[in-house]
């Protein structure tokens, strides 16, 4: 497996990230199933897990941790991302009136201490600021994010969903990096490539994490007309490669130049037992643009 190197500001991490933002969906929440599921990603050399305080309605962090006190000896070998800012209502924190964002310093060293207890780990590899904040002070944010990194609890910071301009605001508060941008970006999804995200991410030499990497399962809808469009020539090269259609879809956001690092989040443990197939596979500069022209359904301008 690939590893991504973030210049000392951060461990290495693997090319794939295994998310588990679904952890909680599952039918099987035990802690035995989900040792399972990280095996089979340690297995294939898929090093690194995607975390956020949010995920299940705050719960999958806590299932995690409660898998790994089993097994210890995995801690070792893994690399922890989690996020903070979105403020849920819900059962967890039933006083809240609507959905929010906090950036405060309170507020994200109250998250950072209950991801640390709930995954069961002394420091986070990755922190990410989950949205962009229209209240943010970003000198306060930029402050509370240095001093994590400062005092160990923190190992590297980056941000998720984030604009460029949203990037530089925030960079020029901090004096410690921010190391990557987690945005949505599929076959379907193409925003970030023409909006400006990827091309700072490049210019920055800022590896991109990409989340809904299968478009949150919408390549599989039948319903779907771009789905309709890109899924026969991608069962096509599928069949050529001898691997699923899915590792193809990965293949694609792998083949382009800006390091971009997909989250994948199944729950089946045969196709998690499969994504680094996606490695393998070989997409040429013709065929990422049929794919995107497919997707786009009219050729480039």
């Amino acid at each position: 497996m690939q590893m991504i190197d973030f210049k000392n500001a951060a461990p290495e991490m693997s090319r794939l990230i295994y998310g588990v933002w679904r952890l909680g969906d599952d039918a099987d929440t035990s802690s035995e199933h989900i040792i399972r599921k990280v095996e089979a990603c340690l297995e294939q050399g898929i090093t690194t897990f995607d975390h956020a305080d949010i995920y299940g309605g705050y719960v999958c962090e806590e299932l995690f941790g409660n898998a790994l006190k089993g097994r210890s000896d995995l801690k070792s070998k893994m690399q922890i991302i989690t996020k903070c800012d979105i403020m849920l209502t819900g059962e967890a924190y039933p006083q809240r009136r609507v959905k929010y964002y906090d950036t405060s310093a309170a507020h994200i060293n109250y998250s950072v201490e209950n991801s640390l207890k709930r995954i069961g780990v002394d420091v986070i590899d990755m922190l990410l600021i989950h949205r962009p904040d229209p209240m943010m002070d970003h000198h306060e944010t930029g402050a509370a994010l240095d001093a994590l990194v400062d005092s160990g609890k923190v190992r590297g910071i980056g941000v998720s969903n984030f604009m460029p301009w949203d990037i530089e605001l925030l960079q020029s508060a901090m004096k410690h990096p921010i190391l990557t941008n987690q945005i949505e970006i599929n076959i379907l999804e193409h925003a970030p490539f023409t909006n400006g995200q990827i091309a700072k991410a490049q210019q920055a030499d800022m590896p991109i994490m990409a989340w809904s990497s299968l478009a949150g399962g919408r390549l599989f809808d039948t319903s779907d007309e771009a789905a309709k469009r890109v899924m026969p020539r991608l069962k096509e090269i599928a069949n050529e490669q001898n691997v699923g259609a899915d590792a193809v879809a990965i293949a694609w956001l792998l083949a382009h130049p800006a390091q971009i690092m997909p989250v994948i989040g199944t729950n089946n443990i045969e196709r998690i037992a499969k994504i680094s197939d996606a490695m393998n596979v070989k997409i040429d500069r013709e065929t990422w643009f049929e794919l995107w022209t497919l997707a786009e359904g009219h050729e480039v301008p």
